[in-house]
């Protein structure tokens, strides 16, 4: 079940009170599980449970997206103020240095964390940071008519596309490789928290010609990129590798870029193989 925290986050533009929305399930040495850009913590669902037979999983709502509300006035979306809020949020938790998966947005922010050396250990599945910026253009439209689509969308019509295979896959084929294998309830779910995330623009905007190009040294740092990633492609993969070379590069045979849905034992055993 759900819960909020709110805390107090300094940044460049300011200082403001955060509240984020999170479940925490398990136990065991902490693992923060961050979602990508217009999804929301369900996204973990289907690794949630085997993550949990070993960690204190704390999987969170990012700021705007889920049931987190967005960044107060004077906040930006962007990483000198998302991640000194994911910071503050685990010592709001009483959890210090945890463990840290991330997908897409969420796995950028995953290695931002593992480079100010706040966590244990990075896993980032296809982290966004390593385009060209031809593929971020190319990844930044097909975003945007994803969000566009979902918007229009009239609530019926999306509860009626979600029954079928073939509608579930007209939703969510940009991002999952096998989308007949998400529920209806959760394809529902998770195009309506595209449609009502409140900092998806600002989030986009602030990604705008941005590129990881430091190091994460001293640290266990998996990057892992689905074979079938059609939003961000898999080349990228090896720019990551690149760019952290002490990390581990490990290819999710059938994967698309929100792999969990996927293969969630595959997703699930790099984790726990990185944390350990």
């Amino acid at each position: 079940m759900a819960t909020e925290v709110s805390f107090s986050v300094p940044s460049p533009g300011g200082t403001g009170t955060v509240t984020i929305s999170y479940e925490r399930v398990g136990s065991g040495e902490p693992l923060l599980l961050l979602h990508g850009i217009g999804h929301h913590r369900q996204a973990w669902d289907p690794v949630l449970g085997i993550l949990a037979a070993e960690h204190d999983v704390i999987a969170v709502d990012l700021p705007g997206f889920g049931h987190s509300p967005a960044l107060p006035d004077g906040l930006p979306h962007d990483l000198s103020t998302v991640v000194p809020a994911l910071s503050a949020l685990c010592e709001a938790l009483g959890v210090e240095r945890p463990h840290v998966a991330g997908n897409s947005l969420g796995g950028l922010l995953a290695l931002e964390l593992g480079r100010e050396k706040l966590v244990r250990s990075v896993t980032a599945l296809s982290p966004g940071g390593f385009w060209s910026p031809a593929e971020q253009r190319y990844a930044f439209a097909t975003l945007l008519a994803m969000r566009q689509g979902a918007r229009l969308l009239p609530v019926p019509a999306i509860e009626r596309l979600s029954a079928s295979a073939a509608g579930r896959f007209a939703l969510t084929s940009t991002i999952y490789a096998r989308p007949w294998r998400r529920s209806p309830e959760a394809v529902v779910a998770e195009t309506l928290a595209l449609r009502n995330a409140t900092a998806f623009d600002a989030t986009l905007a602030a990604g705008r010609g941005l590129l990881f190009q430091d190091d994460v040294p001293d640290l266990p740092v998996t990057v892992a990129w689905g074979t079938r990633d059609r939003l961000l492609l898999r080349r990228q993969g090896i720019r990551a590798k690149h760019t952290i070379p002490g990390a581990r590069l490990i290819r999710l045979p059938g994967c698309g870029h929100v792999p969990m849905n996927d293969d969630p034992a595959l997703v699930a055993r790099v984790i726990l193989d990185t944390c350990r």
